[in-house]
Order: C-alpha cells, then sequence, then structure tokens
C-alpha cells in the first residue's frame, strides 16, 4: 500500500501525459501536488523541506539550461546561414541509392544532430529531406524516429546523461560507458530497422551488410569516446567520425562535394574542447577545480563553470562565429534560442521539483521497496522503465530526471550494480524517443502530415519494444 501511494505523483504525471495529452509543465505541476499532498499525510510538510527542494531544483535546472541554450543557438545560427542545408545536400550527394541514402540521413545525419543539438532538431531536420529524396512523409518520420534514437542517450552534448551524474554523483565515464556498452547489441538491429523500412522488398545480402556496417561505424568511436571522455562526445563524435568512414566506404565515383569548413567549424571545434578538457589529466583538474556550490543542510548544488559543458558549447559558438565571420548572426540565434528555451526551462524546473520532493520526502525509496519485489527479474524490465518516461514526456532528459532516482533507489534495495542499472534507464530513455507522442506529432507537423500519427507509431513501435527487451535480458545476464 505505501509503495502504491509512493508511486501516486509518477502515476498522475503518466497519465497526465499520456491519457489526457498535458505538456509536461502542467503534468508535472499535477504530480508535484499530489507528491505534496503525500508527503504531507505521511511525514507533514516543512517549511525547510520546501525551500531545500526548491534551491535544489532551480540548481538543477540552471546547470542543464547552461547545455540546452548554446546547443539551441548553434542550431539556429547554423540553421540562418544555411550550414544545414549544404551539409544535408552534401549527404545525399554521397550515393544515388536510396537506402544508402537513408542511412546517410536518418542514421549518420540524425545521430550527428542529436549530439550536437537534441530536443527534436533530428527528426525536424531529417523528415523533411528524406521526403524531398522520395520517401512517403509517414515512412520519413518514421525512418528519422528510429535512425537517431540510438545516440539520444548523449543528445545536446550528452544532456540526458549529465543530468543522471548530477543526481547520483556517479563518475561520468563510467556511466558514459556502460551506457554505450548496453547499446552496442541492439544497435545493429535498429540499423537494420531503418534500412528495411527504407526498402520496399526483403533485404538483400548487400543491405543487409549496409546497415552493420553503419551500426559499427557509428557504435565503436562512440563506445571509445564514451570510456575515454564521458557523456559529451559518444552521440557527436561518433556520427562525425562513423559518418566520414562511412561515406568513404559507399561513396559513387565522381561524387561531387559540397562540404565547407566553416560549417563544420562549430562541431569540430566543440569536438576538440571536449577532448582537450577530459583527456589531458592537468587541463581537467584545473579546471574542474573551481567549483561554486551551496550547501544547507542536507540539500546541496553547485557547478564547475570552467568545465562544465555548456561553457564549452559557448566557447565553440563564438571561436566558430569570429573565425567564419558570422558574428552578425549570433545575435539573433542566442535571441531565437532564449525565446525556446522558455517552456524548456518551465518544463525542467516543475520535473525537477517534483523529483527532488519525492527523494527528499522518502517516496523514492518507498516506491522502490515495492519495485524489489520483482526481486532478480528487476534488470529486465529497468530499461522500459526509461521507455515510458519518454514516452509520457517526450524527453530523456525528463525521463532520466523522473526515474534515475527510482532506479538507484531500487538498485540499492536490490543490492544490483548502481552505475548499470543508471545506465538501463539511459538506454530505455534513449530508445523511447522514436514512440513519444510528442516527437511523433512534432515529426509529422514538418512534413505537412495530419492525424497520421498511429501510422508512424505502428512502424516504430515494434522496434523499441526489441531494443528495450534486449538491453533487459543483457543487463539481466550480466548482473
Amino acid at each position: 500500500m505505501q509503495a502504491a501511494l509512493a508511486s501516486l505523483p509518477l502515476l498522475v504525471v503518466l497519465l497526465a501525459m499520456a491519457v489526457l495529452h498535458w505538456r509536461a509543465a502542467l503534468a508535472g505541476a499535477a504530480g508535484l501536488a499530489v507528491a505534496l499532498a503525500v508527503v504531507w499525510g505521511g511525514m507533514g510538510l516543512e517549511g525547510r523541506l520546501l525551500a531545500g527542494v526548491a534551491l535544489e531544483a532551480a540548481s538543477s535546472t540552471a546547470t542543464i539550461l547552461w547545455i540546452i541554450l548554446p546547443a539551441l543557438a548553434i542550431y539556429e545560427l547554423q540553421s540562418r546561414v544555411g550550414a544545414l542545408d549544404r551539409l544535408r545536400a552534401a549527404l545525399a550527394r554521397i550515393s544515388d541509392d536510396r537506402a544508402v541514402q537513408a542511412l546517410l540521413i536518418a542514421w549518420f545525419f540524425g545521430l550527428f544532430m542529436e549530439g550536437a543539438a537534441g530536443f527534436g532538431t533530428p527528426v525536424a531536420l531529417a523528415a523533411p529531406l528524406l521526403v524531398g529524396l522520395g520517401f512517403a512523409p509517414v515512412r520519413a518520420v518514421a525512418l528519422a524516429l528510429l535512425g537517431h534514437a540510438g545516440g539520444v542517450s548523449f543528445g545536446a552534448v550528452g544532456t540526458p546523461a549529465l543530468a543522471q551524474v548530477a543526481l547520483l554523483d556517479l563518475s561520468a565515464r563510467a556511466l558514459a560507458g556502460w551506457t554505450m556498452a548496453l547499446h552496442l547489441v541492439p544497435l545493429p538491429l535498429l540499423a537494420l530497422a531503418v534500412m528495411r523500412l527504407a526498402s520496399e522488398g526483403p533485404l538483400s545480402r548487400r543491405q543487409v551488410g549496409l546497415a552493420l556496417l553503419a551500426a559499427g561505424c557509428f557504435a565503436l568511436p562512440a563506445l571509445a569516446l564514451a570510456w575515454l571522455a564521458g557523456p559529451e562526445l559518444p552521440s557527436l563524435g561518433g556520427a562525425l567520425i562513423g559518418g566520414a568512414l562511412f561515406a568513404l566506404m559507399v561513396r559513387r565515383k565522381g561524387a561531387g562535394g559540397g562540404w565547407h569548413l566553416a560549417d563544420l567549424m562549430p562541431y569540430l571545434l566543440i569536438l576538440c574542447l571536449v577532448l582537450l578538457t577530459r583527456l589531458i589529466a592537468s587541463v581537467q583538474a584545473w579546471l574542474s577545480g573551481l567549483w561554486w556550490g551551496w550547501d544547507w543542510g542536507a540539500f546541496s548544488g553547485g557547478i564547475a563553470p570552467l568545465y562544465h559543458p555548456g561553457t564549452l558549447l559557448v566557447l565553440g559558438l563564438v571561436a566558430s562565429s569570429l573565425l567564419t565571420g558570422r558574428v552578425a548572426v549570433l545575435g539573433p540565434a542566442v535571441a531565437a534560442a532564449i525565446r525556446r528555451l522558455a517552456p524548456v526551462a518551465l518544463a525542467l524546473l516543475v520535473m525537477l521539483m517534483l523529483a527532488r520532493l519525492m527523494v527528499q520526502g522518502g517516496l523514492i525509496e518507498q516506491a522502490a521497496a515495492g519495485a524489489a519485489a520483482a526481486g532478480s527479474l528487476w534488470p529486465l524490465l529497468a530499461p522500459a522503465v526509461g521507455a515510458l518516461g519518454t514516452f509520457v514526456s517526450g524527453s530523456a532528459t525528463a525521463s532520466n530526471i523522473l526515474f534515475t532516482e527510482f532506479q538507484a533507489a531500487t538498485a540499492r534495495a536490490l543490492d544490483l550494480p548502481l552505475v548499470m542499472m543508471a545506465a538501463a534507464q539511459g538506454v530505455g530513455a534513449a530508445i523511447g524517443n522514436a514512440i513519444a507522442p510528442h516527437n511523433i506529432i512534432a515529426g509529422t507537423a514538418t512534413v505537412g502530415l495530419s492525424g497520421q500519427e498511429g501510422a508512424v507509431l505502428r512502424r516504430t513501435l515494434a522496434p523499441v519494444l526489441g531494443y528495450a527487451a534486449l538491453c533487459g535480458l543483457i543487463l539481466l545476464l550480466l548482473v
């Protein structure tokens, strides 16, 4: 009974978003109201508890927004100068094989944009281009959704994973490494699903080989970057390195160029800055040594401003604007990013307040005690919890904020490895992007579809369920 009552705020959020189609901020507010009532009835509400929860939520929101703002500004700047159009066109010229084009755009370009910007940009950019190449709109949206989903764990320069690191104080490299390791086996199956969706009939041996090659070209550098540098680079760097390798292998003879160094400059600079600050021990120690933090009894928060990935994004944005002569576009791009930030900030703040209240009020521990009844089978279900969170919120970051503490408490109750269970949450949250109604609606809007969301979901649901189940089975065998 206690576990069911403790889980009630999360159930309210799920129903509000999945059934009533409320926005994340409103659904989070409803869940927060229920959590306040449950905590009040169980242990009483104190002003110190509410103030501490609010401070922790505001602190965490600010650190996450410092990543999102420059990531969105880079996207806005690149869009305004036509860089994204040129990059997409250059990818399309590499091969006249539609299946190869689907992998280049839905897979590599989608993964690259997910790593660089996240927050719906891969689908918004890739789906219209796929339609332009001749794919039916429903199929184009489904391709874009499935193609980028494997990289969402490290989307927007690692935002979903960094939220987990902040919540649990885990090793960033260990969490990134295990998350990417859990992705390794299902990723080829996802690439095969993309190839099958892009093809009219059964897959040929060549098409199977191309799909497996695309999966390997992304997965291997992404895995290395995850263990070496942490959560910021696996999707961005893996797609950049893997896409270049794949393009060289499949490039048709006489294919035109179209690549502009200026268009790649922001991403190359960010790649170099992240590697410099994560791989050189002396630089890492010096930058992370500056800490702005606060502590108020059981409540705390803070940021390492020079080491924070948001700062590296700002440096990459400003430096690339100076080097490419695009300073005049910088102001409007930042202004547009700030306008897009307001609803994201509100949703993050509300969801974080709910998460912190459930932690500080003991509700997560009670819910985890109930979940522990699954016993040794819980690892099989853990990725599905992450996917469920993204399904109702439309955001892997929101799913991780909602359920990471729950996964951690369940892991402690069952004596399971904490970092691996957090990784399972991150993997499930990532793949759930391909079935989230919010993402499907946004994707169909970019290609002028109306009322076809169910048709898209029917194409993405089976691969997502299979991915989550396979990850759960792998985790169960490992732990």
